[in-house]
């Protein structure tokens, strides 16, 4: 066994300028592909305060932004235009306000799944009516939501008071079996039952198939100084929170419009990096059956999600999850298809990235979907909570440090202290990660630098990396996504529509 550290992985930013945290080369020099997007268009949705709200961030952002206390673990925020060198078409932004007394209506309804879903389709059916005029569409809408929707809308969310309205669907069987006599209201309530009461992941399913880019705010996080309710306490950690809450919205608003912030600098070229993700599915009532999906990150930085067949996946006993040969053969092929459909040329290698071992049926399918020209190696990765190094001195292991194991396994620190920013990534003993090669064969230091790369092409925040890779980093939010409805027609989609 032998102990590493491996440099911080770097980024590249226009006119191939590099630096190691994502806020100083936007800063810098701007986004990797700068001149390369347009100026763009963005529409609101929301509540009539809702929308002022929204509208007057997005004023406010053009200007500096500053952390009240000069601090190098929190850069300014030099505006939206200085950083991105695009424009937000400011005169022409479509609002579109939603009826606060049918929300008030809505936030009292007893039953989760009716309340959540009437909810959405308020916010949907305004989306889809302008869309149905013939309206120019904005590149991304602004689902700004009041602090109600975030408390009631969820699933372990739940009501009370004295005006409380009865509605829904009481009996198991009924929810299923359609009556002889039932009418429009009742079948939509039977509708709801089909999605999960859950407000952020029911817009997003319902949504795919319209293609529709979304960004959900929270009032309260654009406006928190507008609330009388806000304690002293929570109000300091509020304004300490603004210049990470305009880098992480900006950078994410960039990204959605087709733009890249940057790219990784030393990526190997013709790699392939796939993530799986499953969900059980619950509406099944059997817990072995699962949704599976797989997300393809390409050595550009882009990603793009497959979704995979329902079928019996979980393994109550191990409790893992496994595919069959005919999935994972399908689901491969599907990724490799788009891979060469991008870039015009077949990877060289390919990497799986899973949280559970690799069984010989579906590694048999997977290994008949690439060509022999291609490398396949399975990797599993899973969060460690035992083992542990220290340091002498006040400051904790060093992000990138590496315990080599053997040839095919490795304790890697994707969390850590870290110089640049003089900080550590989290309050705790940084736990490291437990790499293991499953399947196929590569050097294990390579593939630990690979995924301290991943961890730093999160696009939906701006900081200087996660703890995970972004092949695994959002694994449970896309497949809680595809579980929360009807998904069988779904198209092959980029990653930004997901987050």
């Amino acid at each position: 066994m032998k102990i590493y550290k491996f440099n911080e992985p770097r980024l590249k930013f226009a006119y191939n300028q590099i630096l190691e945290d994502p806020r100083d080369g936007l800063t810098v020099f701007g986004p990797f592909d700068k001149d390369n997007v347009n100026n763009f268009s963005v529409g609101i949705i929301g509540t009539n305060q809702g929308v002022i709200r929204m509208r007057n961030w997005l004023k406010k952002i053009n200007k500096p932004i500053y952390h009240p206390i000069p601090d190098i673990a929190y850069p300014f925020f030099p505006g939206f235009e200085e950083v991105f060198h695009v424009k937000i078409n400011q005169s022409v932004i479509p609002e579109l306000i939603i009826d606060e007394k049918l929300l008030n209506l809505f936030y009292r309804y007893d039953d989760s799944h009716v309340r959540v879903s009437e909810i959405v389709d308020l916010y949907i059916d305004k989306l889809l009516s302008f869309i149905n005029e013939g309206e120019k569409l904005p590149n991304v809408w602004f689902i700004v939501i009041p602090d109600e929707i975030y408390s009631v809308c969820r699933p372990k969310s739940y009501i009370t008071g004295k005006n409380i309205i009865k509605v829904g669907i009481k009996s198991s069987f009924a929810r299923i079996e359609e009556g002889m006599f039932d009418n429009y209201e009742q079948k939509k309530w039977r509708e709801s039952y089909d999605y999960e009461n859950h407000f952020h992941n029911q817009l997003k399913i319902k949504l795919l198939k319209h293609r529709i880019i979304t960004q959900i705010v929270k009032e309260r996080t654009i406006a928190y100084h507008e609330y009388n309710n806000v304690k002293e306490k929570k109000l300091e950690v509020y304004l300490k929170q603004q210049t990470a809450i305009v880098w992480n919205i900006s950078t994410a608003l960039y990204y959605k419009i087709g733009g890249l912030p940057w790219k990784l600098s030393d990526i190997r070229d013709k790699v392939c990096y796939i993530g799986l993700t499953y969900k059980q599915d619950n509406t099944k009532g059997d817990p072995r059956f699962a949704c599976c999906a797989a997300q393809m990150f390409l050595d550009s930085g882009d990603g793009m999600v497959f979704r995979g067949r329902v079928g019996p996946y979980y393994n109550v006993q191990t409790k893992e999850y496994h595919l069959t040969k005919e999935i994972a053969k399908e689901l491969l092929q599907r990724a490799i298809e788009s891979f060469q459909k991008v870039n015009k040329y077949l990877p060289t290698e390919i990497f799986i990235h899973g949280k559970t071992n690799f069984n010989d049926e579906e590694w048999s399918g997977f290994s008949e979907a690439v060509p022999n020209t291609v490398n396949l190696v399975g990797i599993r990765i899973k969060s460690e909570n035992t083992f542990k190094l220290y340091r002498y001195g006040d400051f904790p292991i060093l992000r990138g440090s590496a315990l080599i194991k053997n040839k095919r396994s490795a304790f890697l620190w994707t969390k850590g202290f870290i110089p640049r920013i003089q900080s550590i990534l989290g309050l705790e003993t940084p736990n490291p990660l437990n790499v293991q090669i499953i399947r196929g064969y590569a050097d294990i230091s390579t593939v630990c630098k690979d995924i301290l790369s991943l961890t730093k092409l999160n696009y939906n925040a701006c900081i200087f990396c996660d703890g995970q890779p972004v092949t695994l980093k959002f694994s449970d939010t896309i497949g809680e996504i595809l579980t929360a409805g009807p998904n069988e027609n779904l198209e092959i989609l980029p990653f930004k529509y997901y987050i």
